[in-house]
């Protein structure tokens, strides 16, 4: 066998040829290729990325120009180790206060340094048009650590503040509407919260000059259905701003359309 490459026996029996490289006393797997001169190459690869003098070094953009012999994610990995020194799992290149996640060739995303240790361990992925990690055993959407809902829409809920909607560092992200079933309206310069419900179509609960008193209006708009007979299991708004009492005498006082009466199915 070639430096750096063995063989190894797949389930169906068929063989498979695996290649790995030692830097600084680092022991590196490369993958597992379909032949031995695959593999070879791969190891060859590992050899020119870390050991190039300086001025002859590829950099990450030369992926496809070099003919892909490793996966785009072990290149990005391995030219981050001989830059940075850091070896990481994951596709990460570290940059002064940042560093960019290199999930495909066409597709990199921007994070704030201090979600470096959570993204070097957790590989994002992408399902349905949404990024994700694995956590726990459960899909964990990447907006969901800004306090973005799972319903939530660009544009109406949240932004992108430069506009780029890959640069997900923390400065970048404004939360527009941060409650269920609340939205901010502007009407001739004075800013309003419209709260509204789904019951078989949407019902306006009201406009409230408060974010906080809409979210509470949902909530009592989700008590009162089910007191009416509806199952539908609404999810519910924590107001973490607010004490129980206080949160309390908001939900009394609050007033919602008479209308929300009508959502319901008369033999209900």
């Amino acid at each position: 066998m070639p430096t750096g490459v063995y063989e190894t026996v797949k389930k169906d029996g068929t063989p498979s040829y695996r290649a790995s490289f030692t830097y600084k006393d680092k022991h590196i797997s490369l993958g597992s290729f379909p032949t031995s001169e695959a593999a070879y190459r791969a190891y060859l690869t590992a050899e020119l990325l870390l050991r190039s003098p300086e001025g002859k070094q590829l950099s990450i953009q030369d992926y496809s120009s070099a003919g892909k012999p490793l996966s785009y994610e072990k290149w990005v990995i391995l030219i981050n180790l001989r830059d940075n020194g850091l070896y990481f799992k994951t596709p990460i290149y570290l940059y002064r206060r940042y560093f960019i996640y290199y999930y495909n060739e066409e597709t990199q995303l921007k994070f704030d340094a201090d979600d470096l240790f959570y993204y070097s361990n957790h590989k994002i992925m992408k399902r349905g048009g949404h990024l994700f990690v694995a956590d726990y055993g459960m899909q964990v959407t990447i907006t969901s650590r800004y306090g973005i809902k799972s319903h939530a829409v660009e544009g109406r809920d949240y932004r992108f503040v430069n506009g780029d909607n890959t640069d997900f560092r923390y400065g970048n992200i404004e939360l527009l509407n941060r409650y269920y079933g609340v939205s901010r309206e502007t009407k001739k310069g004075r800013t309003l919260y419209l709260a509204k419900i789904h019951v078989n179509g949407d019902y306006v609960i009201g406009r409230y000059s408060s974010e906080i008193d809409a979210a509470i209006a949902y909530n009592r708009a989700a008590d009162q259905l089910k007191e009416w007979g509806i199952g539908k299991n609404y999810p519910v708004n924590y107001i973490e701003a607010l004490s129980e009492d206080e949160y309390q005498e908001r939900y009394q006082k609050l007033r919602i359309s008479g209308k929300l009466r009508n959502a319901v199915p008369k033999n209900t």
